[in-house]
């Protein structure tokens, strides 16, 4: 079992630059991410979504979202998918930054989820 990061958001470049910062600061911990509709306009989409899980060479995912329909299409996609994921209704940038550092520094998901509790707003 080895545990892995997805960041969805509505903007492509929001995703694509909180994976990028989570990548520099925990580079062992398989992040992507998934931005924008299915024509990369603002929204999200759940082929991006599930393309950034396969992508993703954990066997578990830890997956993060900026607001509103972005869990929607996360839980449509990982009804779908076939690894474990487990999202976070945490502030988005806060809750992924947490969970790469804790990852890196070889933490579980239990110290995880405990850490990042006062991290939930939604």
């Amino acid at each position: 079992m080895s545990l892995g990061i997805v960041v969805v958001a509505h903007v492509p470049e929001m995703a694509t630059g909180l994976a990028k910062l989570l990548q520099n600061i925990a580079p062992t911990v398989s992040t992507t991410a998934a931005g924008g509709n299915s024509v990369g306009a603002v929204g999200t989409s759940m082929d991006r979504i599930e393309q950034a899980f396969k992508a993703n060479q954990a066997t578990e995912l830890l997956v993060f979202y900026d607001f509103g329909g972005a869990r929607r299409n996360i839980e449509l996609a990982a009804a779908f998918g076939d690894k474990n994921t487990y999202i976070y209704d945490t502030a988005f940038t806060e809750g992924a930054f947490t969970a790469a550092t804790m990852l890196e520094a070889g933490q579980d998901r239990a110290a995880i989820n405990e850490a990042i509790q006062r991290l939930v707003i939604k």
